[in-house]
């Protein structure tokens, strides 16, 4: 299985190189040459299965011959052993034929574990392997540098760094990322919005004799192995409601539009998936882009959902190249604008391409607080501000019964404590192993939206850069 850029002009790599590669060097994502495909026997025999074998046999067909069977199959067992429940992505039945996907029972409470917790074995593997060592550096809106920070610290071959929008994030996101006490683990508060510290990082990757310097790796969404190892659970939702001899439907809460591309590659893969409703709050690129196929880059506006304050949908660029047929040409333009002038226009032949599968609405924050009363009400279920918006938007999409709908519960509702007690009046506690998290000390660094700045600090203490240092001198 080989790997190509969206952007065709980097060469091809295999899958242990694209996930230490995270962006390729043009530019682009990496996508597979082709996808591959389970048949309907292989999907039926999820239902019941323990996830770690079901992941194991999802994503070994990206992984070709890159990685034994049995390190692939191990490394899921170690990551998921982890987890606070034992089906690990629990199905809840919330409403008639309305199904919330729990997926908030790892260590930082949030979907983001599924797929680092198995990342950072991966990279760990092939860096040992190698004898190299690399700089991870990655942005995030909330929930994947909590996820990061838990998943590598103490690495004895990478080093992280972590940007977050200073005083856009709860209090209990900021200080997953701030009290992990862990040498080679640095938050850094970016005086600016999580499209600021995207930026940065999109940057750094782009300059080649930095990103060279430093061996520069990305664990964000960009990095493909992220998005294979979120497939999973869409087939383990799927099978577990009837699939494949019945169709599934999902609303998945989306800013960056990973997620929610990982339901696309199922149904690449052979998942009956009926429909994959894009759900956004009053940030809603997503919405307005698959509404009109004008790709209309705002302001971004503060929401009680911050992990989808993002107004630059990162991987909507993969969904670009598919709905292209794969050719990159019209791709570097679109991307070329959208650096241009904050646009794009999608063809209506990409746009109705699009819409065969997904659709999408937005949810005002007044129906966000709504959807958290009355579903506590109505089915004694309490959602984080996230959830909220999906099942918001699910309730406006006109639906056939018989087909489920599973709502993506992305975080633990403890994580915005402060919305959901606004919303409905009950503040949500940590679990009891979190419960000491307000009493820790936070270390962070604050640094302005300037890429330059924070290419110095990563310089200084990077240990990848010190090495090439010492190995230039």
């Amino acid at each position: 299985m080989q790997y190509i850029s969206t952007r065709g002009e980097a060469p091809p790599l295999g899958f242990m190189d694209v996930t230490l590669a995270g962006l390729a060097r043009d530019g682009g994502l990496y996508v597979p040459e082709t996808w591959p495909g389970l048949d309907a026997a292989t999907i039926a025999g999820f239902a019941g299965r323990p996830y770690a074998e079901v992941f194991a046999e999802v994503v070994m067909p990206f992984v070709g011959d890159q990685l034994a069977a049995t390190d692939l199959a191990r490394m899921a067992r170690e990551a998921y052993d982890s987890f606070r429940h034992p089906a690990v992505v629990p199905l809840v039945q919330v409403a008639p034929s309305t199904f919330v996907l729990e997926l908030f029972h790892g260590p930082t409470l949030a979907f983001k574990d599924l797929a680092m917790q198995v990342l950072s074995r991966l990279m760990d593997h092939a860096l040992m392997a190698r004898g190299e060592r690399s700089t991870i550096v990655v942005a995030t809106s909330g929930d994947t540098g909590g996820a990061a920070v838990e998943a590598f610290r103490g690495s004895a071959q990478a080093d992280l760094f972590v940007l977050f929008p200073q005083g856009r994030i709860s209090d209990v996101q900021r200080r997953m990322m701030t009290t992990a006490a862990a040498d080679n683990v640095h938050a850094l508060a970016i005086e600016g919005t999580f499209d600021d510290c995207q930026a940065i990082v999109k940057g750094l990757f782009n300059d080649h004799p930095f990103r060279d310097g430093v061996r520069l790796s990305g664990v964000n969404s960009i990095n493909f192995a992220r998005l294979v190892a979120q497939v999973v659970y869409y087939f383990a939702a799927a099978a577990a409601l009837g699939a494949p001899h019945r169709k599934v439907a999902f609303t998945v809460p989306t800013g960056n539009f990973g997620d929610v591309f990982s339901g696309y590659v199922a149904a690449r893969m052979g998942l009956p998936v009926d429909k994959l409703l894009v759900a956004t709050n009053v940030n809603d690129i997503l919405a307005r882009t698959l509404a009109t196929g004008t790709y209309q880059v705002r302001d971004v506006v503060p929401t009680s959902s911050p992990s989808m304050d993002i107004q630059v949908s990162s991987n909507f660029e993969r969904l670009l190249f598919e709905a292209c047929e794969r050719d990159p040409k019209p791709v570097r333009a679109a991307m070329a604008s959208l650096a241009r002038s904050q646009s794009f226009s999608v063809t209506a032949r990409s746009l109705g391409a699009m819409r065969a599968l997904f659709s999408a609405d937005r949810a005002a924050e007044e129906e966000v607080a709504a959807t958290i009363r009355t579903v506590r009400r109505e089915a004694g279920y309490l959602v984080d501000p996230h959830t909220a918006v999906a099942l918001a938007v699910a309730e406006k999409e006109p639906r056939d019964p018989s087909v489920p709908m599973v709502v993506l519960s992305t975080a633990h509702p403890a994580k915005f404590p402060d919305a959901v007690e606004a919303a409905c009046g009950i503040r949500p506690a940590l679990p009891d192993w979190l419960a000491d998290l307000g009493g820790r000390t936070e270390h962070s660094t604050v640094l302005p939206a300037d890429q330059s700045a924070v290419a110095r600090y990563i310089q200084s203490h990077s240990r990848a850069a010190s090495a090439g240092a010492g190995a230039a001198a």
